[in-house]
Formats: C-alpha cells, sequence, structure tokens
C-alpha cells in the first residue's frame, strides 16, 4: 500500500491451512513428554520431515505468517463454522502474532455473521472486522486499519497514514465524478437546435437529432465514469439494466423513466401530451408534442425560455430552439448520481449486474432539484457552454462555464456525500 509513492504496508496473500486438523494433532503430538509454549511448537514443526512433506503448504503459510507483524484471517462469512476453522484459529493463535478476524460476503443474504462472531469469541478473537470486497463501505476499510492499530501500537502513525490517504483518494474520487456530472449536465442543458419558428414540431429529424446527441453525450459519461472507478466496458456488456455497453437501457427520453425515478414533467410536457404542438413564437420557444410520448419527454422551454424569451426571438430571427426540458435534465443529473453512488459502493470482486436503486435516486435528485433551475438559466443563455452545439473545431470552456461547473459539481458532491454518510 502506497502513500505519496512511498510503500508503507506489504500484504501477502497466503493459503488457508487446508489440513488443520491434522496438523494441529501433529503439533499437539510434539510437546508429548515436554512443557512447550505454541510458537515453540510451531518453530518445531517447521524443522520435521512432515513440514517438507505431507504439511508443505502449510508450512509456507505459517512461515509467512511468522515473518509478519499481523496477520489477517479472512472469512467467507456464508460458510459454516466447520471443525476445521476451529482448529485453524487455534493454530494461529499458537504463533505469538495478533489476528485480525475479517469477515467477507457480510452483505450476502447468506451471512452467518452472528455465528462467525460467537465463535471467534470463544477463541479469544475479539478484533472482529466486517470488510466485504463485493459491496465497499468505505467505514469498514477505515475500522479494518483502526483494529490493526489497536493490536499494533508501535505502527500507529504508519496506518493513521494509510486510513487519511485513502479517505483523501475516495473525496478526491467523488469529485472527480462530480465534474464528469456537471460537465454532462451543462453540455446537455446549453444544448439547442435550431428549426423554423412555423413549425418547431414538424421537424422529426430535428428532434431525432437532438436526442441522439444527448444520448450519446450521456453514454461517453458512462463511459468516462467507468474508466474512472476502474471498471471496463465490456464487464457489463450482458446486462440489461441499466448499463448495457455503457448505455443506459432504460431510454432517457422515455416518460416511464421519468415517473421511475419521481420525476413529474413540467406543464409544458402536460400540454404537449394532451394538444400534440404549441407554439409560442413570441417566447421564441416550443413544446415538441407531435405525439403523446415526445410531448411528455420534452416539453416547452421553461422559466428561463419565458424571462429572455422576446430577446431570444428577436436574436434567432425567425428560429426558435429545441431543448431538452427541466425534467429529463433532472432525470439525467439522478441517475448519473446513482450510477456514482454503484460505483463507489462496487467492489472489483463484484460479479453480480449492477442494479439501480430508483428511491434513492430519486431521493438524490429532490436534493439538488431545487438548486437547478439557477444553473439550467445560467446555460441556456450561453449555449457555446456546450460542446454538442460545436460543428468541429477545437471547443475550449469560459471562466463563466468553469465556475458554474464548478458551482454545480460543489452541490454534487455534497449530495454524494451526504448519502454515503446516510
Amino acid at each position: 500500500l502506497l502513500v505519496n509513492g512511498q510503500p508503507l504496508i506489504e500484504l501477502y496473500d497466503t493459503p488457508g491451512l487446508e489440513d488443520s486438523i491434522g496438523l494441529l494433532e501433529l503439533l499437539d503430538s510434539l510437546g508429548e513428554g515436554r512443557r512447550m509454549n505454541g510458537i515453540e511448537e510451531i518453530h518445531r514443526f517447521l524443522a520435521t520431515p512432515e513440514a517438507a512433506g505431507e504439511f508443505e503448504q502449510e508450512a509456507k503459510s505459517l512461515r509467512q505468517l511468522l515473518s509478519c507483524h499481523c496477520a489477517l484471517y479472512v472469512i467467507d462469512a456464508r460458510d459454516r463454522v466447520l471443525g476445521k476453522h476451529q482448529d485453524e484459529l487455534e493454530i494461529l493463535g499458537r504463533s505469538a502474532k495478533p489476528v485480525v478476524p475479517v469477515l467477507n460476503f457480510v452483505a450476502s443474504p447468506e451471512a452467518r455473521t452472528a455465528q462467525w462472531r460467537e465463535h471467534l469469541a470463544r477463541v479469544n478473537m475479539h478484533a472482529v472486522v466486517e470488510f466485504d470486497t463485493v459491496v465497499i463501505n468505505e467505514h469498514g476499510e477505515r475500522r479494518l486499519f483502526e483494529k490493526m492499530q489497536t493490536l499494533l501500537d508501535a505502527f500507529r502513525p504508519t496506518l493513521e497514514a494509510v486510513i487519511e490517504d485513502h479517505e483523501r483518494q475516495r473525496a478526491n474520487l467523488t469529485r472527480a465524478a462530480a465534474d464528469l456530472l456537471a460537465d454532462l449536465f451543462l453540455d446537455v442543458a446549453a444544448y439547442r437546435v435550431m428549426v423554423p419558428a412555423e413549425q418547431p414540431g414538424q421537424n422529426p429529424a430535428a428532434v431525432e437529432s437532438l436526442k441522439d446527441r444527448v444520448r450519446e453525450r450521456e453514454r461517453h459519461c458512462v463511459n468516462d465514469l467507468l474508466e474512472l472507478f476502474r471498471f471496463r466496458i465490456d464487464d457489463y456488456m450482458a446486462e440489461a439494466i441499466p448499463v448495457e455497453g455503457g448505455e443506459w437501457g432504460l431510454d432517457l427520453f422515455s416518460p416511464a423513466a421519468l415517473r421511475q425515478f419521481g420525476i413529474r414533467a413540467g406543464g409544458g410536457a402536460a400540454a404537449g401530451a394532451m394538444a400534440g404542438l404549441t407554439v409560442d413564437a413570441m417566447l421564441g420557444g416550443a413544446s415538441l408534442g407531435a405525439g403523446a410520448a415526445i410531448g411528455a419527454a420534452f416539453g416547452a422551454l421553461f422559466t428561463t425560455a419565458r424571462n429572455q424569451g422576446r430577446r431570444i426571438a428577436g436574436r434567432l430571427r425567425g428560429f426558435t430552439e429545441l431543448r431538452v426540458d427541466q425534467p429529463t435534465l433532472r432525470l439525467l443529473l439522478a441517475r448519473q448520481m446513482e450510477l456514482v453512488q454503484v460505483l463507489l459502493r462496487r467492489g472489483h470482486a463484484s460479479q453480480e449486474k449492477i442494479r439501480l436503486d430508483v428511491k434513492r435516486a430519486g431521493d438524490q435528485q429532490r436534493q439538488t432539484a431545487e438548486h437547478l433551475p439557477e444553473l439550467i438559466d445560467q446555460a441556456r443563455i450561453n449555449p457555446h457552454w456546450s460542446r454538442l452545439n460545436q460543428n468541429g473545431g477545437d471547443w475550449e470552456p469560459d471562466s463563466g462555464r468553469e465556475e458554474t461547473q464548478q458551482q454545480l459539481a460543489v452541490l454534487i458532491a455534497g449530495a454524494l456525500a451526504e448519502v454515503a454518510g446516510r
């Protein structure tokens, strides 16, 4: 484990004591006729022919244990407590080395956590840690190092440095993810497609173009998040929900997606769904509603367009803008935040599919929703903030966009930290 490029802790992964029952019998026989403490028995065993023969594998593990400062005894909490486990713990207890039992897979419904804790207490092992390598709990890792500090007082500063470094790494990872989400949000919020004001809803090609560009931008963000957390795109190729090859299975523009996250479509969307098409050229906005599905997914230009409508309409000179509406923007942010939460909890030992917690994602979007209109307003009047509006060439964000992105990233990172704390 490195801190500032310097190795502070070395971990050695050894096999278990496969024949702990037979080895314990051998250790007991070595002490017959004389009084020996546990560590003397182990040293005497390592000098026997059996250590190079029948118990060669066990001897390798014990030699490694004796050369270390501490042992982490990793337990699959789904297993039943058997006689071989009891004998293995008895042997480890004779090594004169501190042993920290680590209960793994505690998030599994099959975990026998209480049984294992009871058994470990019977063999005087009370410094037990629950640390699941599939469902990561940042507090579990900290508790692991804190238990090691209790047993290895001389190494307390070393372990404290590792704890602080891991917490710093996690905070940096969360902030980097928040930056990606804020960047995505501003790209989509500031994106516009220009159409003639007389027939904004009668241009299906323009509508589909907008949808496709936004979907592609979201896919790009998903891919970046997976790479940031050191997962591969093909880890999800076979998954139906919610990610398929880096793309969410549920369409961003589906009304069902909004309902799933507890987001209500705005008045413009409802009008679009009922009337099919509503045009207000003086305000420079239009709700897209050639059909109920399109109308419910898009809606009109919302509050910003009403406030800035005449100025925008005059500037566009006969054209109006198609944009993504507020409910869809909220959905976009909510499910990306949920993806980040999943990745923060997902261990690289996991082989299960990513599952979307719709209720939690809905809670997250409600936490950030009250702050979004002002940020969206800023994006609406600055279409040059969006990469999606660029037709080739280099794109450089201006200071206004960078400032707004930072504000949004801080908001997102705070919401992610609050949810993680709960």
